[in-house]
């Protein structure tokens, strides 16, 4: 599992590079690469403040939408076994399996905000 910090808003996933022993962090959901490295929690922050700046300043020069654009589609492949199980519960509830996924992603979200 990913460590994750939250600055300014944005989510940027954090992790140990060994190799030169610094935290690397990456923000996601951007419609580019913003990256930054430092020792500590609160060096982190700082980057990370530093090189969403940076980030927001070069989309607006190149007058590129910072974030990435989501068409709301997924294909996913269940085993027979889940997919009847899920096919089951829909019905049982009375609501689609579109449905049914929605609220569970809803449940996901609600768990990590």
């Amino acid at each position: 599992m990913n460590n994750t910090l939250k600055i300014e808003g944005h989510v940027a996933v954090i992790n140990f590079d060994p190799e030169i022993e610094m935290f690397r962090g990456e923000f996601i959901g951007l419609n580019g690469g913003a990256d930054f490295y430092a020792y500590s929690v609160e060096e982190l922050k700082k980057e990370g403040t530093k090189s969403l700046a940076i980030f927001f300043d070069e989309c607006s020069k190149d007058g590129v939408n910072p974030y990435k654009t989501f068409k709301g589609k997924v294909t996913t492949r269940l085993t027979p076994e889940r997919h009847k199980a899920l096919t089951v519960t829909a019905q049982a509830q009375g609501v689609s399996i579109n449905e049914l996924l929605n609220e569970g992603v809803d449940l996901v979200i609600q768990k990590h905000a």
